[in-house]
């Protein structure tokens, strides 16, 4: 198992060519406090002093610090290869392939790169620096060194500079693969840790958190770490280890780390005899050690699905983007024929890809045609907008200076028109909202099924303007016949249309049975044969006295009574008061008395306008007789329009587009004159294909190191 550390460093190796951070690998992000000894910890696992040191915040920039182990095999290869000369080297990502050998030629360029980036004014960033450590004394790690947590902005820091740490550490602690090294000093409260409170926000559980303690040598006299390192304070499932660091003066004076380590031991033996054994930095390297082993060994399953995953993704991307032009011939008519084909599968609803959000194409089409517009139509009120006393005056002008016997029939045809045509209006409406539609299934055809486009901006922005000019060409040609169609419903009411004569008799038999109902409903008391008598005992038939009025009883004199006496007739308006009543008569005078005085002229031209009053029961009978017949011919004309224009707008606008869209790109595009403009790429898409290239090649190298894991049976 010792091996898997190495098989992640390959790993890190292959994601850092190509500067991607998309896959987690199993790492120890160092988490503490300012000048709580991280640094110092990480030197001991190392062995040499290569980390800046300083007061204030001296890491401000992540630090991926991968510890390679090397045999004398590997320095001899190295030796011969790079003209190293040393058991122990360090090489920087940000550097290529230059070898360090002098440790304090590391430690400046860690500082040089972390201005370089993050600047001289104590900010951060969150950008890392790469650094990889061969040597023969030291166990494989990967660890991440993380700036220390600050309360307080010194100097020229950000005002929010304890935001910007604190959110920095989350993001490398919260990789589920990570394991947590979380550093607080002996001399200070466990309660209180800073990093231990950090690591349990993302691991409440513990299960990868290890705490270090580090001063174990700076506690206040008469104290010890006993309760804390056996961990009766702050339980820790990993465990806690306790280490003694270098002082200042240590530091100062160029005491070695072998030295500290030696030290160490003999403070632990002497103060902790009984714990000197599981504490120390020799014990938490091997324990770091071990605990990442198995860690790696659990995240691996995982880690290879991840890793394939990515791969099939970057591969279709890389699809996608589609190679390197060489016949720009072959390559627009693929694409102009593509993306016609698409266009005319969407709306066929055969598309390979099917929209799920919403509906589109002729789908949607479908909707508009027997949904929006069929309920738009239906929602038409056949006497929409038509009073009682429109439909009056109508039959008054249509009779002209003489009282008519019959409705005329000109009225009905009048009407009947004003009502046909408002079924223009929502059927030129769904012209447009199918036209609308035409003009998204472009979008959608080149969102969705034809991404090749993306690569050529040009021609793409081409054929959406071929195809545009082709609706735009198409729309008025549609409303044009969908504007005959209601044109040729007013030409020509039809009145002998089987639905219409059927609906006519059953109207009239509904009058016929109202006739005979008001018959029977005659008063007793008055002999048949003297109310069938008219004036000076002439006779007068049923015929010529009820069938006329519509009505009931009504006054003697038949129909010369009606004529004079009716409140249909402009005779019977000025004697209405001579059979009683006098209300009409006194109104009548009050009018001629406050007409102009004798000797003024009358204007004959000044015509009453019409009043809402009581109907007589001859009008009413007459308004109902247009009504229903109006009603009757307009659901005809309906059911016709909602039939017959889904079918001009599919002939003249959708399916005309969709036989002549492909001999339309070709005739417009297809030009040599515009061959390299329109198959000119974005100015990106050579870089992105390149990117995406690259990171497929390293996830397919790295899932060849994972399958050499398993071939190896080292998990």
């Amino acid at each position: 198992m010792e091996a898997l550390i190495p098989v992640i460093n390959k790993l890190q190796d292959v994601f850092n060519t190509v500067g991607a951070d998309i896959i987690q690998l199993p790492q120890i992000a160092v988490v503490g406090t300012q000048s709580s000894g991280k640094s110092s910890v990480l030197e001991s696992l190392v062995g040499r002093d290569l980390l800046p040191r300083g007061t204030g915040i001296i890491t401000r920039r992540p630090l991926i610090l991968q510890l390679v182990n090397v045999d004398a095999e590997d320095r001899r290869k190295t030796g011969e290869e790079n003209g190293v000369d040393g058991e122990e080297w360090g090489k920087f990502l940000h550097t290529k392939n230059k070898i360090y050998t002098d440790f304090d030629e590391i430690m400046q360029e860690i500082e040089n790169e972390t201005e370089r980036i993050s600047g001289n004014n104590k900010g951060i960033s969150d950008e890392p620096i790469h650094l990889k450590i061969f040597s023969p004394h030291v166990v494989n790690l990967t660890l991440v060194d993380l700036p220390g947590i600050t309360k307080v902005p010194v100097g020229d820091q950000p005002k929010d500079i304890e935001l910007q740490i604190r959110e920095l550490i989350l993001k490398y602690i919260s990789n589920p693969n990570s394991i947590i090294l979380a550093v607080t000093a002996a001399n200070t409260d466990m309660a209180t840790s800073e990093a231990l409170k950090v690591a349990r926000e993302v691991d409440p559980d513990g299960r990868r958190t290890l705490a270090v303690v580090t001063k174990l040598d700076l506690m206040d006299a008469g104290t010890d770490a006993m309760d804390v390192l056996m961990g009766r304070v702050i339980p820790v499932k990993l465990g806690l280890i306790g280490v003694v660091n270098r002082s200042q003066l240590d530091i100062n004076t160029k005491k070695s780390v072998q030295d500290a380590i030696r030290d160490e031991h003999a403070f632990l033996q002497k103060k902790y005899p009984s714990l000197a054994n599981r504490n120390g930095t020799k014990y938490l390297a091997r324990t770091l050690n071990r605990l990442l082993m198995h860690h790696i060994r659990d995240c691996l399953p995982e880690l290879k699905t991840r890793i394939n995953v990515l791969a099939a993704q970057y591969q279709s991307l890389l699809s996608s983007y589609g190679e390197p032009v060489e016949d720009k011939s072959a390559t627009l008519l693929q694409l102009i024929t593509k993306f016609a084909t698409e266009y005319c599968n969407t709306i066929e609803g055969t598309a390979k890809y099917i929209e799920t959000a919403e509906l589109c194409g002729g789908a949607r089409i479908c909707y508009i045609f027997h949904e929006t517009f069929g309920r738009t139509l239906e929602s038409v009120d056949p006497l929409g907008g038509l009073t009682t006393i429109d439909v009056l005056t109508a039959i008054r002008n249509a009779t002209g200076p003489r009282p008519a016997l019959f409705v005329p029939e000109v009225s009905f045809e009048l009407l009947v028109k004003r009502q046909v045509k408002r079924l223009e209006e929502p059927s030129l409406r769904c012209v447009e909202l199918v036209h609308e539609e035409m003009q998204r299934i472009i979008q959608h055809c080149s969102n969705y099924s034809t991404q090749e486009l993306l690569r050529f901006p040009k021609l793409h922005d081409a054929i959406v303007e071929v195809v545009t000019s082709l609706l735009r060409k198409r729309l008025p040609v549609t409303n044009e016949m969908v504007h005959n169609l209601v044109a040729i419903e007013l030409a020509y009411i039809n009145t002998k249309h089987p639905d219409f004569a059927d609906a006519c008799g059953l109207m009239n038999n509904n009058i016929e049975e109202q006739r005979r109902n008001r018959m029977r409903e005659m008063p007793s008391a008055v002999p048949r044969d003297k109310s069938l008598r008219g004036p000076g005992g002439q006779s007068v038939s049923p015929t010529e006295q009820l069938p006329a009025e519509g009505d009931g009883p009504k006054m003697a004199g038949g129909a010369q009574g009606e004529q004079e006496g009716g409140t249909g007739t402009w005779r019977g308006m000025l004697k209405k008061g001579e059979d009683g009543q006098g209300d009409d008569r006194t109104k009548l005078q009050s009018s001629i008395q406050a007409s102009p005085q004798i000797g003024h002229a009358v204007n004959l031209l000044d015509v009453p306008v019409p009043v809402a009053r009581k109907l007589s029961a001859r009008e009413q009978r007459d308004c109902e007789v247009i009504e229903r017949l109006i009603k009757s011919y307009f659901l005809i004309v309906r059911k016709n329009i909602q039939d017959s224009v889904p079918k001009a707008v599919m002939h003249f606008l959708v399916n005309h587009v969709k036989d002549s869209l492909q001999s339309e790109l070709v005739g417009q595009l297809y030009k040599p004159a515009v061959l390299d403009d329109l198959l000119t790429e974005s100015e990106d898409m050579a870089q992105r294909r390149n990117e995406a290239a690259d990171m497929l090649k390293a996830l397919q190298k790295a899932s060849q190191v994972i399958a050499e894991i398993r071939e190896t049976h080292l998990w």
